[in-house]
C-alpha cells in the first residue's frame, strides 16, 4: 500500500512539473515569434546615419511587418543583411522604390558629378544620412526586399533621445 501512495504522488508531481514545462514552452515560443517576426530591438551604431542616429550607437525598435507587407515608403529608415558582408546587418534610409528613378553624386566628398539609376523590380535604393560615410546602394546597388529585416521606427536609448524616427 505504502508503494502505491508513493507511485500516485510521483504521479501527481510529474503532470504539474510537465504542466509548468509546458506553460514555460509557450511562452518562450511567444518572445521567439514575436522577436522574429513581429518586433525587436537592436543596437544601431557607426557614422552612416549621422545626423539621425548617435555615432556610439541608439538603441532602435524593430517592426518586421511592413517589409513583408509592402508597406514600405521613402524615408523609412532599415535595417537591412548587407549585400557586401553577409555577416553585417547595417541602417539605412529608403531613398527609391521600385520603378523609381534615383539620381545620386558618385563622389560626395571630390566631384559634383551625379549619376541616374532606375530601381529595378523587387527592390530599393538605400543610403546613409550622413553621404561622406557611408557605404549604401551608391557602392553596390539597389538592395532586394529579400535582404530587408525590418523597419526602425522608435528609438528607445539614450533616454533623451526617445521618440519616433
Amino acid at each position: 500500500m505504502k508503494l502505491l501512495s508513493y507511485i500516485k504522488q510521483w504521479k501527481s508531481a510529474a503532470r504539474e512539473a510537465v504542466a509548468q514545462a509546458s506553460i514555460a514552452a509557450q511562452f518562450l515560443s511567444f518572445i521567439h515569434i514575436t522577436d522574429a517576426y513581429i518586433c525587436s530591438t537592436t543596437l544601431v551604431q557607426g557614422p552612416s546615419m549621422l545626423p539621425t542616429l548617435n555615432y556610439s550607437g541608439d538603441v532602435v525598435l524593430i517592426e518586421h511587418l511592413s517589409h513583408r507587407l509592402g508597406k514600405l515608403e521613402p524615408g523609412d529608415i532599415l535595417l537591412v543583411r548587407s549585400p557586401v558582408d553577409p555577416k553585417k546587418i547595417v541602417a539605412k534610409r529608403i531613398v527609391g522604390m521600385e520603378g523609381d528613378r534615383v539620381t545620386y553624386l558618385t563622389e560626395p566628398s571630390y566631384s559634383e558629378s551625379s549619376r541616374t539609376v532606375l530601381v529595378p523590380k523587387g527592390h530599393v535604393w538605400i543610403q546613409g544620412d550622413n553621404v561622406y560615410a557611408s557605404a549604401d546602394s551608391r557602392y553596390f546597388g539597389a538592395v532586394p526586399y529579400g535582404l530587408i529585416q525590418g523597419r526602425a521606427f522608435l528609438r528607445v536609448w539614450p533616454i533623451g533621445d526617445f521618440g519616433y524616427l
